[in-house]
């Protein structure tokens, strides 16, 4: 029999022994446990960012059907935890509408998480309740708002999570046209290079101190215009290798093409 003096139930917690057994030293996970006509309710409070632990909340029906709470009848702190957990949510929707930086959403989806399989497991614990008793319209009224705020808490989750997907999407259309700048003016520089060099290859020819030969005189021109031909052939070249997607036309070129 596992020792149960160690767990901290309410003093006026009067369970049987049939329920009693089923409960070990520790809370364990949100779920109800049935004994000898009785119920224990298990729930967890709110949790807490990078807080690995939970706090567990204990409810107890009698065998009349009474609800029994750590600060006396009723389930009224079963409804406080859920205006917490409502509270909490909603705080988060409000952050993630006008986040402008990834480390806040972050820091929302590391918290949303826990949100999100605490409110889970809440429901399945209800769940179990109205399973054993499906007349208790008191429980049956509190599952219904817990699931609302499980889809709550999911969609906060996936609103974090979109925000995240959208701005690394932003990012990288930022970085799309940057590479897209960059390459034309890759592109013009090659083409400048292109046309330029062997013409200061023919002017620094022509620059030398030499007693050119008289033939080379005559053909001065012809010399100049090879020069350009040179140039445009080169010119076509460049263009052929590294004039593809220079033009940046409001889409993305693919990455053999930058």
């Amino acid at each position: 029999m596992a020792k149960t003096e160690t767990l901290k139930l309410p003093g006026h917690f009067q369970l049987e022994p049939e329920l009693l057994e089923q409960l070990s030293n520790r809370p364990g996970h949100q779920r109800c446990v049935e004994g000898a006509g009785e119920l224990l309710l298990v729930v967890h409070e709110v949790p807490k960012p990078r807080v690995p632990e939970r706090e567990a909340m204990f409810f107890w029906k009698r065998h009349d059907g009474s609800w029994f709470q750590s600060g006396g009848p009723g389930l009224g702190g079963l409804s406080d935890l859920l205006d917490r957990y409502e509270k909490v949510i909603d705080g988060h929707e409000e952050v993630v509408d006008e986040a402008e930086e990834a480390e806040v959403i972050f820091s929302i989806l590391r918290h949303s998480g826990p949100l999100c399989r605490s409110t889970r497991n809440l429901v399945s614990a209800l769940e179990q309740v109205l399973s054993i008793d499906p007349d208790d319209r008191e429980i049956r009224g509190l599952r219904d708002r817990a699931r609302e705020i499980e889809r709550a808490a999911d969609l906060l989750n996936n609103d974090g999570r979109m925000a995240l997907e959208f701005w690394r999407a932003e990012r990288a259309e930022e970085h799309a046209l940057s590479g897209a700048r960059l390459n034309r003016i890759a592109f013009r520089l090659n083409l400048l290079a292109g046309f330029f060099l062997p013409l200061v290859a023919l002017g620094g020819l022509f620059g030398m101190n030499v007693d050119l030969p008289q033939f080379i005189k005559h053909l001065f021109w012809g010399i100049v215009f090879l020069g350009l031909a040179i140039g445009g052939v080169l010119l076509w070249l460049v263009g052929r290798n590294t004039g593809r997607g220079s033009d940046y036309d409001g889409e993305f070129p693919d990455d053999d093409e930058l």
